[in-house]
């Protein structure tokens, strides 16, 4: 386990070779052990392996970045409070989680369970890569997958063996992301030191320069993330969210 923590990669490259049914039920039931909250597990785990419903979710949802295709597996991890609802209806007790709390709840459960999830098809000598393409079209990952109210598209990966064995990705240093004892706020000279290593790699200069832009901020506020994109898909997903049955009581 620690070596699949420290050497994880993004493969976005897969070999034609399927993966075992055992092999399969291992790594997802590694992800079901994941810690969640208050032991009702508000996720469900949908694997995907028909080449149909994998080139509806290349073609709609993924803008058509191969690695879909090529993997043999697509999991999806979603919010699930449809089930436990279902649950409290035939108990005779009230039905209350269709709220913002439990959807921050079921986000966190189903983040888990992915994690392990990932962390199980390393160690089986599986690649993996997180698709953050998800919740930009939930509403078609809803209508794929057949996502009934009360269920949300969170995260996703692709699953297989692995043809190319690329470099570890940067991290920020640990004085970047840590905090001991309390929150101590960065100055800007902080923040230069933190982001030093990263503006002066090669690696990065090069997406600078072609993306003819002052600095590699621009290149995230800019060009990746823009201001208008992320209000125009924040406000797609609160309407998925609000169809999906939260938010209107």
């Amino acid at each position: 386990m620690k070596n699949s923590i420290f050497s994880h990669r993004s493969i976005r490259k897969f070999k034609s070779k399927g993966i075992g049914e055992a092999t399969l039920r291992k790594i997802i039931n590694a992800g079901i052990r994941a810690s969640n909250t208050g032991n009702m597990q508000v996720y469900s785990i949908i694997v995907t392996q028909d080449p149909i419903i994998r080139e509806q979710l290349w073609d709609q949802v993924h803008f058509k970045q191969n690695m879909v295709k090529q993997a043999p597996v697509h999991v999806t991890f979603c919010v699930d409070v449809n089930r436990f609802h279902k649950w409290c209806e035939i108990s005779n007790t009230e039905i209350s989680y269709d709220n913002f709390l439990w959807f921050i709840n079921g986000s966190v459960d189903a983040v888990l369970a992915s994690q392990n999830t990932t962390l199980e098809a390393e160690n089986e000598g599986l690649g993996v890569c997180y698709l953050g393409t998800v919740t930009y079209n939930a509403d078609k990952v809803i209508q794929i997958l057949d996502l009934p109210k009360g269920v949300i598209p969170i995260t996703a990966i692709v699953m297989g063996y692995p043809d190319e064995d690329p470099d570890l990705t940067d991290r920020l240093p640990y004085e970047g992301v840590v905090h001991m004892e309390k929150y101590q706020d960065y100055s800007l000279e902080a923040i230069k030191n933190i982001h030093k290593e990263k503006e002066e790699s090669e690696f990065y200069k090069n997406i600078v320069a072609e993306n003819n832009v002052p600095n590699l901020a621009t290149v995230f506020t800019e060009k990746r993330y823009k201001k208008q994109d992320n209000i125009h898909m924040s406000n797609a997903f609160l309407t998925v969210l609000k169809d999906q049955g939260f938010f209107n009581q």
